[in-house]
Parts: structure tokens; sequence; C-alpha cells
């Protein structure tokens, strides 16, 4: 067994004892890959990892994927496979009867599991207690170790390289979805680690919008065009937004723009081990307000980035979670204007012993392409 899965299983052990959790049922996704190192997606055929906190975890999966996990699984575990034909209620049967599943405490993925992994488990495990197993699995994966590190700070790297080669083709007359497929591509070449999403292009009004919908629009003079990219590599994620200006700019465009570099920077210089999530948003958020543009910074300063582009911690106001050494985070102040255009600086940070690291190196001055 990989040592370093094996004390994440020693952890979650660790926690399902302190939380009096029998079972953890974990679905594929983020959680599976922290803890066995198999990357898979939800189908319509059921995948279902079960982690009893005495014992080595049980992987129920459709037959056909069984030498995909061989290949991968990180860690120990029981394979119970199905075929399409038979269908999963008979591997069902057979983890529920192992396991002995009936009047468990079983933590379940709130925000993953769908209902069809649910009604299989209340039918196979009668009498059991389901209970949130998020906030048990965020602090496991909350601090970040070396390896992790060294993941993020590789993304960092392809990402800032996808930017470089965008900027050169910002100009008049090229659309907002020509700038997406360069972005794509650069990714591509840049070795990332799988197909990248699409990122977002905002020009001109469309970045108003902080999740506007790449389009057909073409750039135009006077324009401030947002870009916002996100990839992974070796699994983890780089989240990157910078604004550039196509040519002149009028006053107002060039104030906030100022404004949010200002907010960006006030945001990253508070952050240490022993400070409030809430205060980094707290720091941002001040900068815009004393402006007078408070009302256009329509969202939280950030969010926690690792194997997931949004996981904890979440920088926002009313979230009193301490900061410490290892967490790592977006700080994506912004201003929009509606109808006119808005601004983000993004850049990915990590608590370090007795400051931050800044991961993310691209300049934060207004370029004019």
């Amino acid at each position: 067994m990989n040592r370093t899965y094996e004390q994440r299983l020693k952890r979650l052990a660790r926690a399902q004892r302190e939380g009096r959790v029998d079972v953890m049922a974990i679905v594929p996704g983020a959680n599976l890959r922290y803890l066995t190192g198999l990357a898979m997606d939800t189908s319509e055929r059921i995948t279902l990892a079960l982690f009893p906190f005495d014992a080595p975890p049980l992987l129920l999966l459709p037959e056909l994927e069984a030498p995909r996990a061989e290949a991968n699984l990180e860690t120990e575990a029981s394979l119970y496979t199905y075929s399409d034909e038979e269908g999963p209620d008979a591997a069902f049967q057979r983890v529920a009867r192992d396991l002995d599943l009936k009047g468990k405490t079983i933590g379940v993925e709130h925000l993953r599991m769908r209902l069809l992994e649910l009604r299989q488990l209340e039918q196979y495990a009668p009498g059991c207690q389901f209970v949130d197993g998020e906030p048990l699995l965020s602090r496991l994966r909350i601090i970040k170790d070396d390896e992790e590190i060294k993941a993020m700070r590789r993304a960092s790297e392809v990402n800032e390289e996808t930017f470089r080669q965008v900027m050169a083709q910002i100009r008049p007359g090229v659309t907002e979805l020509v700038l997406a497929e360069t972005w794509q591509k650069a990714a591509l070449d840049a070795d990332g680690d799988d197909l990248p999403e699409t990122p977002i292009v905002a020009s001109g009004p469309n970045g108003a919008s902080p999740h506007s919908t790449t389009s057909s629009r073409r750039i135009e003079p006077g324009d401030l065009v947002v870009i916002d990219g996100f990839l992974r590599s070796q699994g983890y994620y780089s989240d990157v937004t910078r604004t550039y200006a196509v040519g002149e700019i009028d006053e107002e465009l060039e104030l906030i723009y100022s404004i949010v570099q200002e907010a960006n920077s006030a945001a990253r210089e508070i952050v240490r081990p022993g400070i409030k999530a809430q205060e980094v948003d707290a720091a941002a958020r001040q900068v815009i307000e004393k402006a007078g543009y408070g009302e256009y910074f329509i969202h939280r300063t950030g969010h926690g980035l690792g194997l997931e582009i949004h996981e904890p911690p979440y920088i926002v106001q009313g979230n009193d979670l301490t900061l410490r050494p290892g967490m790592t985070f977006t700080v994506e102040p912004g201003i929009y204007l509606p109808g006119r255009g808005g601004v983000r600086i993004e850049d990915n940070v990590l608590v370090t012993e007795d400051g931050c690291e800044t991961l993310t190196t691209l300049p934060r001055e207004l370029e004019r392409l």
C-alpha cells in the first residue's frame, strides 16, 4: 500500500471513531481519489466505496471497471463487481452482509451522493442512520501535504503559460470563443493533467457577469477582457483570473481596475496562520467599499482549491474558520458594472508557517493589449 494513502486511511478511521461513524460511503469524485488514488466519474452504473473504521475498504463497481480499479488503486480494497445483465442488487447484498450494515451509522457525502446510491443503501442496510460526512472529509483534505502542494505549484506553472499564449491573441475582432480555444490548446500543449474545461472569457459588457458564458462576441477597442482559466495537473487545480485592457479604456474602468488590484493585494497581505477566513474577505471588501463600489462586489473573496475547483476553506463573511499552514485557496476580489464590464484579479495562495505564499506569479498591473 502507498504510504501516503495508508496515512490518509488511518486519519479517516480515527476521525470516524471520534465522530462515531461506523462506515463512510464514498461515491466517485475527489474524496474517492484522495483516499484510494482512484479517479472515476459517476454514471448510470453505480460505483460506491465503503470505508469501515476497523477494516480495509470495500469497493462496489461494474465488472467492466474492475481492471481500471486494480491498476490504479493505491490502497488495499475488496472488489464487489456486477455485470450489466445482473445489475448491482446482488453485489449490494454481499457488501451489506459482509459489513453487517444493519443498524450502523453511515456517513455520506451530502453534496455528492445521489438518491440512486442512497436508496440502495437504505434497502440493504435496514435501520441504519445516515449522517453528513462532509465536515469529517473536509477536515482530512483541507491541509495539503508536500506532494499536494508540489502538484498545485505545477498546475500554476501550466496555467500561467496558457495565459501568456492567450495574451498574444487578444485584439479587436477576435471572438471570446477563439480566445477560449487558444487557452485550451495551450493548456494541452503545456502538459495539463487532462482535457481542460472551457475557461471564462468575458469581454466588454459581458464582463459584468462573474460567471459569464463564453460567447461569439468580438473584442472591441476600449474593452476590458476578463479571462478565468482553471486546469488540473496531477489531479490538483490552479484557478487564475486576469483582466486585460484592449487599447485605451475609460477613466472609471481604469479606476475600478486599480481598486481591485489594491483589494487583491490587501487580502493576500493579511493571510497568515491564526486569522479567520472571514478576515481575508473583510480586507478585500473594505478596500472596495471605501472606494464606493461595495455594491458591485457580488461574490465571496475566495474559495479553497485542491482536488476540486471549489472546496473548503471558503473566504467569505461569516466563516470564522482559523487559517492553518497547508491551507490553499483563491483570492479573487472583483467589481462588476452592469452594461459596461468588470474586473477580477484572482491568485492562488498557500498558508505557510509564518504568512503565505502566492503560488501564482502573473503580473497584476493593468496590461494594455
